[in-house]
Protein backbone atom coordinates (compact mmCIF):
# COMPACT_ATOMS: atom_id res chain seq x y z
CA UNK A 1 0.00 0.00 0.00
CA UNK A 2 1.07 3.63 -0.31
CA UNK A 3 1.36 5.90 2.67
CA UNK A 4 -0.50 9.22 2.76
CA UNK A 5 2.72 11.17 3.38
CA UNK A 6 4.80 9.41 0.75
CA UNK A 7 2.56 8.35 -2.13
CA UNK A 8 3.96 5.64 -4.35
CA UNK A 9 6.42 4.37 -1.75
CA UNK A 10 5.96 0.99 -0.08
CA UNK A 11 7.20 0.62 3.50
CA UNK A 12 9.86 -1.96 4.14
CA UNK A 13 8.25 -5.05 5.67
CA UNK A 14 9.04 -5.67 9.31
CA UNK A 15 11.04 -8.91 9.39
CA UNK A 16 11.96 -11.08 12.38
CA UNK A 17 13.78 -14.42 12.13
CA UNK A 18 13.64 -14.24 8.36
CA UNK A 19 9.83 -14.04 8.26
CA UNK A 20 7.64 -10.95 7.75
CA UNK A 21 5.75 -9.86 10.85
CA UNK A 22 2.09 -10.59 10.21
CA UNK A 23 -1.25 -9.76 11.77
CA UNK A 24 -4.02 -12.10 10.64
CA UNK A 25 -7.61 -10.85 10.74
CA UNK A 26 -9.81 -13.90 11.21
CA UNK A 27 -13.55 -14.17 10.70
CA UNK A 28 -14.74 -15.89 13.87
CA UNK A 29 -18.14 -16.75 12.42
CA UNK A 30 -21.54 -15.95 13.92
CA UNK A 31 -21.16 -17.64 17.31
CA UNK A 32 -20.83 -21.41 17.16
CA UNK A 33 -17.09 -22.04 17.67
CA UNK A 34 -17.25 -24.92 15.20
CA UNK A 35 -18.20 -22.50 12.42
CA UNK A 36 -14.77 -20.92 12.32
CA UNK A 37 -12.94 -22.00 9.17
CA UNK A 38 -10.14 -24.55 9.32
CA UNK A 39 -7.77 -21.80 8.20
CA UNK A 40 -8.94 -19.54 11.02
CA UNK A 41 -8.60 -22.32 13.59
CA UNK A 42 -5.09 -23.09 12.35
CA UNK A 43 -4.09 -19.43 12.61
CA UNK A 44 -5.36 -19.33 16.19
CA UNK A 45 -3.44 -22.49 17.04
CA UNK A 46 -0.06 -20.88 16.34
CA UNK A 47 -0.71 -17.26 17.38
CA UNK A 48 1.37 -15.76 20.16
CA UNK A 49 -1.14 -12.93 20.68
CA UNK A 50 -4.91 -13.01 20.18
CA UNK A 51 -7.22 -10.00 20.20
CA UNK A 52 -10.97 -10.59 20.19
CA UNK A 53 -14.07 -8.48 20.67
CA UNK A 54 -15.43 -10.04 23.83
CA UNK A 55 -18.76 -8.25 23.49
CA UNK A 56 -19.47 -10.10 20.23
CA UNK A 57 -17.11 -13.03 19.69
CA UNK A 58 -17.87 -16.27 21.51
CA UNK A 59 -15.04 -16.80 24.04
CA UNK A 60 -15.33 -20.55 23.38
CA UNK A 61 -13.31 -19.87 20.24
CA UNK A 62 -10.29 -19.31 22.44
CA UNK A 63 -10.13 -23.06 23.00
CA UNK A 64 -8.40 -23.22 19.62
CA UNK A 65 -5.67 -20.82 20.80
CA UNK A 66 -2.37 -22.37 21.76
CA UNK A 67 -1.55 -22.69 25.48
CA UNK A 68 0.38 -19.67 26.65
CA UNK A 69 -0.97 -17.28 24.02
CA UNK A 70 -1.58 -13.78 25.38
CA UNK A 71 -5.27 -12.94 24.94
CA UNK A 72 -6.72 -9.42 24.88
CA UNK A 73 -10.45 -8.70 25.09
CA UNK A 74 -10.79 -5.54 22.99
CA UNK A 75 -14.33 -4.66 24.09
CA UNK A 76 -13.00 -1.75 26.16
CA UNK A 77 -10.04 -0.85 23.89
CA UNK A 78 -9.87 1.84 21.21
CA UNK A 79 -8.07 1.68 17.86
CA UNK A 80 -4.84 3.17 19.14
CA UNK A 81 -4.68 0.63 21.96
CA UNK A 82 -5.30 -2.40 19.74
CA UNK A 83 -2.76 -1.07 17.21
CA UNK A 84 -0.16 -0.70 19.94
CA UNK A 85 -0.65 -4.32 21.03
CA UNK A 86 -0.26 -5.55 17.45
CA UNK A 87 2.83 -3.43 16.76
CA UNK A 88 4.53 -4.43 20.00
CA UNK A 89 3.98 -8.10 19.22
CA UNK A 90 5.19 -7.68 15.64
CA UNK A 91 8.39 -5.98 16.79
CA UNK A 92 9.06 -9.01 18.98
CA UNK A 93 8.58 -11.29 15.99
CA UNK A 94 5.36 -12.75 17.36
CA UNK A 95 2.34 -13.83 15.35
CA UNK A 96 -0.95 -12.04 15.98
CA UNK A 97 -4.56 -13.02 15.33
CA UNK A 98 -7.35 -10.45 15.43
CA UNK A 99 -10.71 -12.23 15.78
CA UNK A 100 -13.74 -10.49 14.26
CA UNK A 101 -17.32 -11.65 14.57
CA UNK A 102 -18.89 -13.05 11.40
CA UNK A 103 -16.88 -12.11 8.33
CA UNK A 104 -14.40 -9.23 8.68
CA UNK A 105 -15.49 -7.69 5.38
CA UNK A 106 -18.96 -6.84 6.73
CA UNK A 107 -19.04 -4.00 9.27
CA UNK A 108 -15.67 -5.16 10.58
CA UNK A 109 -13.73 -1.85 10.33
CA UNK A 110 -10.62 -3.78 9.39
CA UNK A 111 -9.17 -1.23 6.98
CA UNK A 112 -8.66 1.38 9.68
CA UNK A 113 -6.86 -1.29 11.70
CA UNK A 114 -4.70 -2.43 8.78
CA UNK A 115 -3.53 0.98 7.61
CA UNK A 116 -1.33 1.91 10.64
CA UNK A 117 0.07 -1.62 10.72
CA UNK A 118 1.00 -1.68 7.04
CA UNK A 119 2.43 1.83 7.25
CA UNK A 120 4.69 0.47 10.01
CA UNK A 121 5.75 -2.41 7.76
CA UNK A 122 3.56 -5.12 9.27
CA UNK A 123 1.97 -7.46 6.74
CA UNK A 124 -1.77 -8.05 7.15
CA UNK A 125 -3.78 -11.02 5.99
CA UNK A 126 -7.51 -11.73 6.13
CA UNK A 127 -9.21 -15.11 6.61
CA UNK A 128 -12.92 -14.92 5.80
CA UNK A 129 -15.65 -16.18 8.10
CA UNK A 130 -19.31 -17.21 8.10
CA UNK A 131 -21.61 -14.20 8.27
CA UNK A 132 -24.56 -14.09 10.65
CA UNK A 133 -26.73 -13.50 7.56
CA UNK A 134 -25.93 -16.99 6.32
CA UNK A 135 -26.21 -18.52 9.78
CA UNK A 136 -29.66 -16.94 10.07
CA UNK A 137 -30.75 -18.38 6.72
CA UNK A 138 -29.41 -21.76 7.80
CA UNK A 139 -31.36 -21.66 11.07
CA UNK A 140 -34.54 -20.89 9.16
CA UNK A 141 -33.73 -23.54 6.55
CA UNK A 142 -34.34 -21.07 3.76
CA UNK A 143 -32.72 -19.68 0.64
CA UNK A 144 -31.96 -16.02 0.16
CA UNK A 145 -32.30 -16.27 -3.62
CA UNK A 146 -35.07 -17.98 -5.57
CA UNK A 147 -35.59 -18.34 -9.34
CA UNK A 148 -38.03 -15.81 -10.79
CA UNK A 149 -38.40 -14.20 -7.35
CA UNK A 150 -35.08 -12.70 -6.27
CA UNK A 151 -31.56 -13.19 -7.52
CA UNK A 152 -30.05 -10.40 -5.46
CA UNK A 153 -29.23 -10.14 -1.76
CA UNK A 154 -28.56 -6.79 -0.10
CA UNK A 155 -26.62 -6.44 3.16
CA UNK A 156 -27.47 -3.15 4.83
CA UNK A 157 -28.35 -1.37 8.07
CA UNK A 158 -30.24 1.66 9.30
CA UNK A 159 -28.30 4.87 9.76
CA UNK A 160 -27.18 5.49 13.33
CA UNK A 161 -23.93 6.81 14.71
CA UNK A 162 -22.54 5.45 11.46
CA UNK A 163 -24.42 7.24 8.65
CA UNK A 164 -25.79 5.54 5.53
CA UNK A 165 -25.45 7.29 2.14
CA UNK A 166 -28.79 8.68 0.98
CA UNK A 167 -28.58 6.64 -2.22
CA UNK A 168 -28.50 3.52 -0.03
CA UNK A 169 -31.47 4.36 2.17
CA UNK A 170 -33.47 1.30 3.15
CA UNK A 171 -36.50 2.72 1.36
CA UNK A 172 -34.59 2.81 -1.93
CA UNK A 173 -33.06 -0.62 -1.41
CA UNK A 174 -36.45 -2.14 -0.60
CA UNK A 175 -37.83 -0.81 -3.88
CA UNK A 176 -35.53 -3.20 -5.77
CA UNK A 177 -37.41 -6.26 -4.53
CA UNK A 178 -34.14 -7.93 -3.55
CA UNK A 179 -33.83 -10.02 -0.40
CA UNK A 180 -32.79 -7.74 2.47
CA UNK A 181 -30.45 -8.74 5.28
CA UNK A 182 -30.60 -5.87 7.74
CA UNK A 183 -27.80 -5.80 10.30
CA UNK A 184 -27.55 -3.89 13.56
CA UNK A 185 -31.08 -2.52 13.43
CA UNK A 186 -33.42 -4.83 15.36
CA UNK A 187 -33.83 -2.28 18.15
CA UNK A 188 -35.50 -0.06 15.52
CA UNK A 189 -37.44 -2.69 13.65
CA UNK A 190 -40.47 -0.43 13.44
CA UNK A 191 -38.39 2.00 11.36
CA UNK A 192 -37.17 -0.90 9.21
CA UNK A 193 -40.75 -1.92 8.46
CA UNK A 194 -41.82 1.65 7.69
CA UNK A 195 -38.90 2.16 5.29
CA UNK A 196 -39.66 -1.09 3.49
CA UNK A 197 -43.33 -0.15 3.14
CA UNK A 198 -42.39 3.27 1.74
CA UNK A 199 -40.15 1.41 -0.70
CA UNK A 200 -43.14 -0.42 -2.08
CA UNK A 201 -43.09 -3.74 -0.21
CA UNK A 202 -46.56 -4.93 0.72
CA UNK A 203 -47.71 -5.78 4.24
CA UNK A 204 -47.72 -9.51 3.43
CA UNK A 205 -44.03 -9.53 2.47
CA UNK A 206 -42.37 -12.34 4.46
CA UNK A 207 -40.00 -11.28 7.23
CA UNK A 208 -37.97 -12.98 9.94
CA UNK A 209 -35.82 -11.95 12.88
CA UNK A 210 -33.14 -14.43 13.94
CA UNK A 211 -31.68 -13.86 17.39
CA UNK A 212 -28.11 -15.03 18.13
CA UNK A 213 -27.87 -17.27 15.09
CA UNK A 214 -25.77 -20.41 15.73
CA UNK A 215 -25.44 -19.73 19.49
CA UNK A 216 -26.91 -22.34 21.86
CA UNK A 217 -29.88 -20.06 22.59
CA UNK A 218 -30.60 -19.08 18.98
CA UNK A 219 -34.23 -18.36 18.21
CA UNK A 220 -36.38 -16.83 15.49
CA UNK A 221 -39.54 -14.83 15.06
CA UNK A 222 -41.26 -15.08 11.69
CA UNK A 223 -44.15 -13.26 10.09
CA UNK A 224 -44.75 -10.48 7.58
CA UNK A 225 -44.10 -6.77 7.43
CA UNK A 226 -47.57 -6.35 8.92
CA UNK A 227 -46.70 -8.07 12.19
CA UNK A 228 -42.95 -8.72 12.47
CA UNK A 229 -42.31 -5.61 14.61
CA UNK A 230 -44.98 -6.58 17.15
CA UNK A 231 -43.84 -10.21 17.19
CA UNK A 232 -40.23 -9.16 17.75
CA UNK A 233 -41.18 -6.82 20.60
CA UNK A 234 -43.28 -9.56 22.20
CA UNK A 235 -40.28 -11.90 22.07
CA UNK A 236 -38.13 -9.27 23.81
CA UNK A 237 -35.53 -9.21 21.03
CA UNK A 238 -33.73 -5.87 20.82
CA UNK A 239 -30.10 -6.74 20.01
CA UNK A 240 -27.86 -9.37 18.42
CA UNK A 241 -30.37 -10.22 15.71
CA UNK A 242 -30.57 -10.33 11.92
CA UNK A 243 -33.63 -9.09 10.05
CA UNK A 244 -34.43 -10.94 6.81
CA UNK A 245 -37.08 -9.58 4.44
CA UNK A 246 -38.24 -10.68 1.02
CA UNK A 247 -40.32 -12.99 -1.13
CA UNK A 248 -37.50 -15.54 -1.33
CA UNK A 249 -38.41 -16.46 2.26
CA UNK A 250 -42.03 -17.31 1.43
CA UNK A 251 -41.67 -21.05 0.70
CA UNK A 252 -40.22 -21.67 4.16
CA UNK A 253 -42.18 -19.15 6.18
CA UNK A 254 -45.60 -19.39 4.55
CA UNK A 255 -45.65 -22.89 3.13
CA UNK A 256 -46.03 -21.59 -0.42
CA UNK A 257 -45.17 -24.37 -2.87
CA UNK A 258 -45.76 -22.48 -6.10
CA UNK A 259 -42.18 -21.34 -6.68
CA UNK A 260 -40.22 -22.29 -9.80
CA UNK A 261 -37.54 -24.95 -9.59
CA UNK A 262 -34.05 -23.90 -10.58
CA UNK A 263 -32.87 -24.98 -14.02
CA UNK A 264 -29.71 -26.49 -12.55
CA UNK A 265 -31.42 -29.75 -11.57
CA UNK A 266 -34.18 -29.82 -14.20
CA UNK A 267 -34.20 -33.20 -16.03
CA UNK A 268 -34.12 -31.52 -19.45
CA UNK A 269 -31.33 -29.10 -18.58
CA UNK A 270 -27.91 -29.91 -20.04
CA UNK A 271 -24.57 -28.61 -18.87
CA UNK A 272 -20.94 -29.63 -19.00
CA UNK A 273 -21.41 -32.52 -16.58
CA UNK A 274 -24.85 -33.85 -17.50
CA UNK A 275 -26.91 -34.43 -20.63
CA UNK A 276 -30.54 -33.39 -20.23
CA UNK A 277 -33.41 -35.80 -20.89
CA UNK A 278 -36.24 -35.04 -23.29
Amino acid sequence: MTTPDDPGQHPEPMVRNGEPATVVFVGAGPGDPNLITVAGRDALAVADVVLYAGSLVNPELLRWARPGARVHDTASMDLEETTAVCLEAARRGESVVRLHTGDPALYGAIQEQMVPLEVAGVCCRVIPGVSSAFASAAFLGTQLTLPDVSQTVIFTRLAGRTPVPEAESLERLASTGATLCVFLSVDRIGEVVEACRRGGLGPETPAAVVHRASWPDESAVTGTLADIAARTAAAGIDRQAMILIGEALRPRLAGWDGFERSRLYAPEFSHGFRRGRG
